[in-house]
């Protein structure tokens, strides 16, 4: 089934929301381990950072194959770019928020477990086994620069696609967030 301006596909709708509500959850717990130094959370979060970047992938390959859904409703210039700008920003943040966390994690040396199943190991100092050492400088950092960033900018760009979604349904009294739940 294809997206309409009157219904949305049950795939979109799906994938929307599994990657919007791991997204969100993944944030709120990646701010919880950096002000809490709780390192005992980063394989949990990685673990499902890796997962969900699949289906943020399937995400992106069937929102290319649909295109982008009409809007429920005739919308000021303005507010339909504030739209693409804001969906752009969350769609292409939700790629890089991973891809970054996995640089991060490869290039500074650790490893990536998927729930305790091995997708690399960590890269042991030969001068000191228990240590790892990074395999790329580099790539580490520039992985640790982007996640930071692009998670501080979809974070706000969530805040601004929840309080739009709120405006089409209390001021607009549109369809788009019915659409979004399901509903014609």
């Amino acid at each position: 089934m294809n997206d309409t301006k009157q219904k949305l596909s049950p795939t979109s709708i799906f994938l929307h929301w599994i990657v919007a509500v791991t997204i969100i959850g993944l944030l709120a717990l990646g701010i919880y381990m950096e002000e809490n130094e709780a390192y005992q959370f980063y394989d949990l979060h990685k673990s499902i950072g890796a997962l969900i970047f699949l289906v943020i992938i399937a995400r992106v390959v069937w929102r290319i194959k649909q295109g982008w859904p009409e809007p429920a409703s005739d919308y000021k210039k303005i507010e339909h770019l504030m739209s693409k700008v804001v969906h752009y920003v969350l769609l292409i943040g939700s790629v890089v928020i991973p891809m970054s966390g996995l640089m991060m994690s490869w290039g500074g040396g650790h490893e990536l477990a998927v729930f305790g199943l091995e997708v690399w190991g960590p890269n042991h100092d030969p001068a000191s086994p228990e240590e790892t050492m990074a395999r790329s400088e580099a790539i580490g950092g520039l992985g640790h620069q982007l996640h930071g960033l692009i998670s501080n900018i979809v974070i706000a760009a969530i805040v601004l696609h929840i309080v739009g979604a709120l405006k089409h349904h209390i001021v607009d009294k549109d369809a788009t967030l019915k659409r979004m739940l399901g509903k014609s």
